[in-house]
């Protein structure tokens, strides 16, 4: 059984964004004291490390330590000058075809979590995410003009059967959505 520190640090880990402090403690079994005494358990384990815990009033994050802060712009910098690969392709396509799309209808167009695309895609500026109308919760993905620029286009519209594409897209996805909704 894990003790309360390195369950901290699996969920944080696991998590890869701020997870508030009371989730935090209700999935542990803790209290916020004893959270707290995780926490500050957690943080000396982690100290000299390439990672630290970074903490406001409501949530804690697990982030790369400052002091490692050269050592990931190199890696940026290098994520930065190869090529997109098929994956980013992939989810690049489906944004540009669909018009923009959440990470959901991204995942099951292409069949795969799309994650690690969507973060190269947005670390190159080539989508943009903004709050889904539908859904606040979601995020809703676009081309940028910096994508259009690179493709040499002045519009979505302008890419190749784009109007057969798009519509095969949107059934595709309104068939995934009536199917969640019937589960």
């Amino acid at each position: 059984m894990l003790t309360p520190p390195a369950a901290l640090e699996a969920l944080l880990f696991a998590s890869g964004e701020p997870l508030d402090k009371k989730q935090l403690a209700k999935l542990l079994g803790i209290t916020h004291a004893e959270l707290t005494v995780a926490l500050k358990a957690l943080a000396q384990q982690l100290g000299g490390h390439g990672i630290s815990i970074i903490e406001t009033d409501g949530e804690i994050e697990m982030r790369t330590a400052p002091e490692a802060s050269a050592l990931v712009k190199k890696l940026r910098e290098s994520e930065l000058s190869r090529d997109l690969g098929k994956a980013s392709m992939e989810t690049l396509a489906v944004v540009a075809y669909h018009e923009g799309a959440t990470r959901g209808e991204i995942d099951w167009v292409r069949g795969v979590n799309s994650s690690t695309s969507l973060r190269t895609l947005l670390m190159r500026g080539l989508i943009e995410g903004r709050e889904d109308e539908r859904d606040k919760r979601r995020v809703r993905y676009a081309l940028t003009t910096e994508a259009l620029a690179h493709l040499g286009i002045r519009s979505a519209d302008e890419l190749p059967r784009f109007a057969e594409l798009q519509a095969s897209a949107h059934v595709a996805v309104e068939e995934s959505s009536e199917g969640e909704e019937k589960s």
